[in-house]
């Protein structure tokens, strides 16, 4: 098979089942057509969210699938979704539906995934800045915790002494083995601000010695991938969390450490429909590299996020205006740094596709013209692409960016005080050949806006004064 970058030059990923992405892409154009027929999409509701939950199913399947076919018999294994990816109730109790855990980093996220129906045993708590208040809740639920550092391994020494804790627990390790070609998502870099970095001096007999001297710890954890991350340095880091663990339970004498948890961080194909890698190569790929953490000896949790959502997700907008500047069109739609942060602040690291669809939401055809496609923020960088090839945008249009369901519309950045849209679930209706809608947030309101902004507090500055003001 070709190599990943190989076939992005040619605008074609096939991964190792054939499939190029197609039925996905066919299922996004009826959903941009009938958001429009149904008005979800339109003057009055300028831009909005859609997810493909046919795809979002096949993803969590496709990942089950793939390290069912390569761990051991009776193996336990929970995949954990990274809830920062998409922190939307009604995404984690889809993939809750199909047998998908969550991982979370905030209480923010604990109570989404609670609300979401989650249980304690399929939840698993890692963040580098866990309160007291946070440890001795997730301790008393029986939420598994990864501990970042010595700091906080001393905190959960004084919680464990205190109550008996059916959590399991374990310590995040960073490997060092290097970073990808986005140094800002590079977890296992020799600086990198998360977990006990082992290569410092010091650092891994500290590790081996925290676990000699708590039998309550029984998992090792690191999270080495991320987008922009090969699947080459993917696998040294597990390679490296599989040999320590190894070393503490030989220096034990016993298997302490019971499960590895391997993070997520499958990068994603933002380059055309297809996905790639797929689960079912990385899967092997660590089959290959590291064979004993799937004879059964282990249990296995992983924590995927964008991999799971990017490809079900595209975020619509109405073109407000077409005009041009320096003799170059540019359309002017109602999404911009507000929904594509990254790709609008870090274009060159983080680039997204952009579909042309004309006022019925039917896919633009039409010879390409190089155009801008702009935002609606007050600065002149608020642009979801520049200088792209695409069939010319005009008034009443629609522009789409793709591959967006992962850290873009459910990361509302309020610059201008826009409103976060609407968002909207969709699969196909075999009865009327069309599809079928489902809310999954509303759009925000004004009200809600102001309120956010100490609507309730409107005179609070004014009654304060300072000595000799009066």
């Amino acid at each position: 098979m070709r190599t990943l970058e190989a076939q992005a030059r040619t605008g074609v990923v096939v991964d190792e089942y054939g499939n190029t992405g197609e039925e996905g892409a066919a299922r996004r154009d009826e959903a941009v057509r009938g958001a429009v027929e149904r008005g979800l999409l339109g003057p009055d509701a300028p831009v909005v969210g859609l997810l493909d939950v046919t795809g979002i199913r096949e993803s969590a399947r496709e990942l089950r699938a793939a390290f069912d076919a390569v761990t051991a018999p009776g193996t336990p294994v929970l995949h954990a979704f990274a809830v920062k990816a998409t922190p939307l109730v009604p995404v984690l109790r889809l993939l809750r539906e199909e047998g998908i855990g969550a991982e979370v980093a905030s209480p923010g996220e604990l109570a989404l995934a609670r609300a979401a129906g989650l249980s304690p045993a399929r939840t698993v708590l890692d963040s580098p800045a866990k309160t007291a208040a946070e440890l001795r809740e997730a301790l008393a639920l029986g939420i598994a915790v990864n501990a970042d550092n010595p700091q906080e391994l001393d905190r959960i020494d004084g919680l464990m002494r205190s109550a008996v804790s059916r959590s399991p627990l374990g310590i995040r390790v960073n490997p060092q083995v290097g970073g990808g070609s986005i140094g800002a998502t590079s977890t296992a870099t020799e600086t990198s601000k998360f977990g006990v970095a082992l290569r410092d001096e010091g650092a891994r007999e500290w590790v081996v010695r925290a676990y000699l001297d708590r039998p309550w710890l029984s998992r090792l954890h690191a999270h080495t991938g991320s987008q922009g991350i090969p699947l080459s340095l993917m696998v040294r880091g597990v390679e490296e969390t599989y040999a320590l663990a190894e070393e503490i339970n030989g220096r034990i004498g016993r298997p302490q450490i019971d499960t590895i948890d391997i993070g997520g961080g499958l990068p994603v194909n933002f380059a055309s429909e297809a996905t790639a890698p797929t689960y079912t190569e990385y899967a092997r790929a660590l089959r290959a590299g590291v064979p004993g953490l799937f004879d059964g000896r282990y249990g296995l949790v992983t924590e995927f996020g964008r991999s799971l959502l990017a490809k079900h997700g595209t975020i619509v907008a109405r073109v407000e205006y077409a005009k041009s500047a320096g003799g170059r069109p540019v359309a002017v739609t109602h999404a911009g740094v507000q929904v594509a942060t990254r790709t609008v602040y870090v274009p060159g690291s983080w680039p997204l596709r952009i579909a042309a669809y004309d006022g019925k939401g039917r896919p633009k055809s039409g010879p390409e013209v190089v155009q801008d496609v702009a935002g609606p923020a007050c600065f002149a960088g608020d642009l979801l692409a520049e200088g792209r090839a695409l069939p010319l945008l005009d008034q009443g249009d629609h522009a789409a960016a793709l591959d967006t369901g992962a850290y873009y519309f459910a990361h509302h950045y309020a610059y201008n005080s826009l409103a976060r849209p609407g968002i909207y679930g969709f699969v196909p209706d075999p009865q009327t050949g069309g599809v079928r809608f489902a809310t999954v947030r509303d759009p925000q309101t004004l009200a809600s806006i102001v309120a956010e902004s100490g609507g309730a507090h409107v005179g609070a500055l004014t009654t304060l004064h300072t000595p000799g003001s009066r």
